[in-house]
């Protein structure tokens, strides 16, 4: 999954705000587990202080009694990339937008294998719709699979 591959790209300032090592992928269960409680925020310069109250405001606000290890965070970092696309974002400007909001570096080149991947997926769940008669289905996924192809 695409999350998998997100790193922190100032993973040190967050170990010395955490007070121990931590993983560099973002979505990772201790990175999750220290942004919202352990981490000493305001420790951290402000332009990554901003980074990290983006990341948790969008993606780790949730009210699921797992949270943060719900899933929840993995699946709005999903639908954001492909909110980013579907506006008109390359893989290039995707990337640029991650490390600018959020810290977070992501390959170029995984985001657009992500897309190319995510438009099979919609092609396969339009061709089911179409065969079990789903029409809006089958006309909300022609709609994202071209807005994510353009």
């Amino acid at each position: 999954m695409i999350a998998g591959r997100a790193r922190f790209r100032y993973i040190k300032k967050l170990q010395r705000a955490a007070g121990h090592r931590l993983p560099d992928g973002a979505f990772h269960p201790a990175n999750l587990e220290a942004i919202t409680g352990s981490m000493n925020i305001d420790g951290l310069d402000p332009g990554t202080r901003d980074q990290i109250l983006r990341f948790f405001k969008d993606f780790l606000e949730c009210t699921c009694r797992d949270s943060p290890l719900c899933g929840c965070p993995e699946r709005k970092f999903v639908i954001s990339i492909l909110e980013l696309r579907e506006m008109g974002l390359n893989h290039k400007e995707i990337h640029r937008h991650l490390i600018d909001e959020y810290g977070i570096d992501l390959f170029p080149a995984d985001i657009l294998s992500f897309l190319e991947e995510s438009v099979h997926l919609l092609e396969a769940i339009r061709s089911v719709a179409d065969l079990a008669d789903q029409n809006e289905l089958v006309r909300r996924a022609d709609d994202h699979i071209r807005e994510i192809s353009r």
